[in-house]
């Protein structure tokens, strides 16, 4: 089990710490739960009273709630903020592959960064550009031509078509569907005639994408997403939707107000 001293994460959060900065913490929990060893938080000041009662090693609150914690403190202007970081020094998701599994099917000539892990049963197809430290879940296809940036990475069961663009650092859950057809028809007297989509999808970096959630390339210009975008579980991106780049004072916003 990973643990750090109070102090420790005080400074890896950017917070300030007020009483025993040697306190072993490690893990996180919730503020009614949160017990020996555990840091909590509280971030809406209104649930202040709960905190007499609060067993948990280490409270991160705002310098307004900081008198009433019985015990020790992380004071940060964004409790909610440094919950996060404090839960992402503790993460125990495994990697979704690690190294190339003898069941995966990669093409003579995809390109493969350094240290990129394929997941059984995966396929990555020709002309496929896979980035350094990518991963590639078990029972994923990465199509024709599909470029895929460093450090990204793709769970179980994930289809990303071919020529589909993704950018650096993106995190896609499993069941997604990257590049499917558009619904695109003409009617002929009552025939239905489909439309190729000869479009794609480009997304940028940071982008994050739900479990089971489906992007459907362009009917001729491109669907995209752009950096820093997150999209929930069981989405349809319709094409050539554009979603722009998530401007970081909205993220912030959305913070405060939890």
């Amino acid at each position: 089990m990973v643990s750090f001293t109070l102090a420790e994460v005080a400074e890896k959060i950017g917070a300030e710490y007020f009483g025993d900065g040697s306190e072993v913490i490690h893990s996180v929990a919730g503020l009614d739960k949160a017990g020996k060893g555990q840091v909590t938080f509280l971030s809406n000041s209104k649930y202040r009273k709960h905190l007499e009662l609060c067993e948990a090693s280490a409270v991160i609150v705002k310098e307004a709630d900081r008198e009433f914690c019985k015990g020790n403190a992380l004071v940060m202007r964004d409790p909610y903020l440094g919950f996060a970081l404090v839960a992402q020094i503790f993460d125990t998701t495994p990697r979704c592959a690690t190294d190339i599994a003898p069941s995966a099917y990669v093409a003579e000539d995809a390109k493969l960064g350094e240290g990129v892990s394929v997941g059984h049963n995966a396929v990555v197809e020709s002309g496929a550009e896979l980035g350094d430290n990518v991963q590639i879940g078990a029972g994923c296809f990465v199509g024709k031509n599909a470029r895929i940036g460093a450090n990204t990475k793709l769970w179980a069961n994930v289809s990303v078509y071919h020529n589909v663009v993704m950018g650096e650092s993106c995190l896609v859950q499993s069941g997604t569907v990257i590049g499917s057809d558009g619904f695109g028809y003409a009617n002929d007297r009552g025939r239905w005639v489909k439309i190729p989509q000869l479009g794609s999808v480009r997304i940028g970096d940071r982008v994050e994408i739900g479990a089971c959630t489906t992007i459907d390339r362009g009917a001729l210009d491109d669907t995209v997403i752009e950096d820093g975008a997150i999209i929930d579980n069981q989405c349809q991106i319709a094409h050539n939707v554009s979603i722009g780049e998530i401007p970081q004072s909205l993220v912030q916003q959305s913070w405060l107000a939890a």
